[in-house]
């Protein structure tokens, strides 16, 4: 078998996209960002093994969020505030950050982590379905960023996708799925979830509506951006 070859099933942690040793180093130069609660959020997701983006993605977030001067933003999945805090500091006291979480102790505990950084009063959380929550909110938004279960994908993307406004983002986490979506037999995690995946991937890259690009950064982060056209 040559090196460029995979084996016929992939196991969950056998196709990193970005070198382990890469990251490492990524990351060590974001350590100026400590603080007591983000350690306690990274803290508690690794004692829970809980599946937080992680801070080398939470700052490209941040970073995408401030390139566009993005002030709406819909979360499809937040979690306990740990994508918000990252958008929160991105979208500044006028922005607001819209988060869905069906899991009310969630809800509680971002409550309490993003109060302690003065970033609460730029979110609006609200427990539920994230699409049941996004179809109660009105308007457009500048990012919608899905994290949700990921046979969902899809019908995120469709949902979405006409109410970003142009120039403005949706971006999705784990669309790489640790490589399951690059071979054709793969042992998944949930059945389906490596299909949806794929699917919504395809569907982002044929919209001609959009530039799509994945940014291999942990388990591949897509950004498509709304043509101003």
């Amino acid at each position: 078998m040559s090196d460029l070859q995979v084996p016929p099933v992939l196991k969950a942690s056998a196709l990193a996209p970005v070198n382990p040793v890469i990251e490492d180093y990524m990351g060590g130069l974001l350590a100026h960002l400590d603080n007591p609660v983000l350690l306690e959020m990274e803290l508690l997701a690794q004692k829970n093994n809980f599946p937080i983006v992680g801070r080398l993605v939470g700052v490209f977030l941040e970073t995408q969020a401030k390139m566009i001067n993005a002030k709406r933003v819909f979360e499809f999945g937040s979690g306990y505030g740990y994508s918000a805090y990252w958008f929160a500091r991105a979208v500044g006291s006028t922005g607001q950050v819209f988060c869905s979480e069906a899991d009310f102790l969630n809800k509680d505990r971002a409550e309490t982590y993003l109060s302690a950084v003065n970033l609460w009063d730029r979110i609006d959380f609200k427990a539920g379905m994230a699409q049941a929550i996004f179809a109660q909110t009105d308007g457009l938004f500048d990012i919608c960023y899905n994290d949700v279960d990921k046979g969902d994908y899809p019908e995120i993307w469709q949902l979405a996708k006409d109410r970003i406004s142009p120039g403005g983002l949706y971006i999705a986490d784990n669309v790489l799925w640790r490589g399951r979506v690059a071979v054709k037999h793969s042992a998944d995690v949930f059945p389906g979830w490596t299909e949806a995946i794929r699917e919504h991937n395809q569907l982002i890259f044929n919209d001609p509506d959009f530039d799509a690009f994945i940014n291999p950064t942990r388990d591949g982060v897509i950004v498509a951006r709304r043509k101003t056209d």
